[in-house]
């Protein structure tokens, strides 16, 4: 199956922090890994139209929210199991939602796109490549980790993961030009011919380059001069077509 060139997506072997050792909050990454692949597999486009990207950035005077477009992608079944896949998306069609309609929500859209962060100009698009789909197994799950603590502090990976996760998810995300391989837990299921997969995980944006208002750069977190590293990334997709009654 050809895959999709690079840049958010958006998210190999499943890689975990040893049990006796602290763990995060935010999905474990690692380097790059060979995509998943099948020559047998079945190619399913991805429904853009129906597809959407969430995502929920923190500081401690408040938090924003806002969507994602998918422009292409397709999933591999090979025997009623995925087995490859992988989705662009388009940073230009980033929107924010808490504050819609407003100058403030333009202001931020123009600032996230802007060299502070994503880069638009230089990097258009964001990508996702499957390199691994397994079973879950909730002893796998990355532990929560403490973090700085203000009314807006970012909600833990037990707590925005999806309530009946089926699979862990590995792929390869590149924005802002950077790549690395990251594991999560998501719900998904194959009806018909027709794919949904949800997921809902934490991320540290700093390893992909996005260090504005790095918390770590911080003098003083009591003053609210930061941007918390998480940062909450959700998906819906679906791929393929129901069969003509």
């Amino acid at each position: 199956m050809k895959t999709l060139k690079s840049t958010l997506a958006i998210v190999a072997a499943v890689l975990f922090v040893a049990a006796c050792g602290p763990k995060e909050k935010t999905v474990e990454t690692s380097d790059a890994k060979a995509v998943a692949s099948s020559e047998s597999a079945t190619a399913l486009a991805i429904n853009t139209e129906s597809s959407v990207i969430t995502w929920i950035g923190s500081k401690p005077a408040g938090k924003h929210n806002g969507t994602i477009k998918l422009t292409a992608g397709e999933i591999g079944l090979s025997d009623n199991q995925i087995v490859s896949g992988n989705f662009t998306i388009d940073i230009s069609s980033l929107k924010n939602l808490d504050m819609a309609g407003s100058k403030g929500a333009t202001d931020l859209e123009t600032h996230l796109m802007s060299n502070e962060f994503f880069d638009e100009a230089t990097y258009p698009e964001a990508t996702f490549e499957l390199t691994g789909v397994t079973a879950y197994v909730a002893e796998n799950l990355e532990a929560d980790k403490e973090e700085f603590e203000t009314e807006f502090t970012p909600a833990t990976l037990s707590e925005v993961m999806v309530e009946n996760p089926t699979h862990f998810i590995s792929g390869n995300l590149t924005m802002r030009g950077t790549t690395k391989n990251i594991t999560f837990p998501a719900s998904v299921s194959i009806t018909d011919g027709v794919v949904k997969a949800i997921a809902n995980f934490n991320i540290d944006r700093t390893e992909w380059n996005l260090t504005y208002g790095d918390e770590a750069s911080a003098v003083d977190k009591a003053k609210d001069k930061f941007l918390y590293n998480t940062v909450n990334v959700g998906f819906e997709l679906e791929a393929g077509t129901k069969p003509a009654l």
